[in-house]
């Protein structure tokens, strides 16, 4: 189990978080034994694993607000994460990999303003995603979640689940052989998530929707643990696809 003072001590001196901008998903941090380091952006957090070389986990919240807000302009500025301390993977990688730099959080999410575009292209926030899936399902699964944030402001928790058998640059990236995605929406105390496999698919997202409590026994991680347990344990049960709008 990595330390829990060598984490919180990263948390302390890599934050560039401003305090004045509404960051309530802080407050849901979810818990895992593998992050080495928690690193807070402005507009996201994650938990880093230096042996895979990626996030554990992405959260972040995106607001009504933020979703409805005319986005600007993408550009593709892929770089080294400066806040992780012992560095993140490089562009160098990627290069002749045949694997996409997969955005976690994605740059459309962050496109309401010009920093947290820019910081959603660290290579942290990246993860080697077969071609087919990043342009294919996942971007289908991305707009969707999108369109529910348009309605009511939602909070996001991604990434690749950390097991795989394929690695790729020199620093031996790992590359998933899941891809998960968990969405809250605390107004309505409802969350729904996501398991998709690393490959191309034309199946309907409902097919890939699994109960929070079964991706916490694959992943590892405990998504929700400052909520009290009369608010998570509904939660994590199989949501009512119902509830949805698709």
């Amino acid at each position: 189990m990595k330390s829990f003072c060598t984490a919180l001590f990263i948390v302390i001196i890599a934050s560039t978080t401003s305090i004045s901008h509404a960051n309530s998903y802080k407050l849901l941090l979810p818990s895992d034994d593998q992050s080495e380091f928690i690193i807070h952006h402005e507009n996201y957090s994650l938990g880093y694993d230096e042996d895979t070389e990626q996030a554990v986990w992405v959260i972040y919240e995106y607001t009504k607000d933020e979703a409805n807000t005319p986005p600007v302009k993408r550009k593709d500025k892929f770089r080294p994460d400066p806040s992780v301390p012992t560095g993140s993977a490089a562009l160098s990688d990627y290069k002749k990999s045949g694997f996409d730099r997969g955005h976690l959080a994605p740059a459309a999410d962050m496109a309401f303003s010009k920093q947290a575009m820019n910081e959603s292209f660290f290579m942290s926030n990246m993860s080697p995603q077969r071609p087919r899936f990043n342009r294919g399902i996942w971007k289908k699964l991305e707009a969707k979640v999108r369109s529910w944030a348009r309605k009511d402001t939602i909070i996001v928790v991604t990434a690749g689940i950390l097991k795989g058998s394929q690695h790729i640059g020199k620093n031996d990236v790992l590359v998933p052989d899941f891809y998960y995605k968990v969405i809250y929406v605390p107004s309505k105390e409802k969350a729904i998530a996501f398991l998709l496999p690393n490959k191309a698919s034309t199946a309907p997202l409902k097919t890939f929707v699994i109960p929070i409590d079964a991706l916490e026994e694959h992943t590892g991680i405990d998504f929700f643990p400052a909520l009290d347990d009369d608010t998570e344990n509904p939660l994590e049960q199989h949501p009512d696809l119902a509830d949805w709008d698709w």
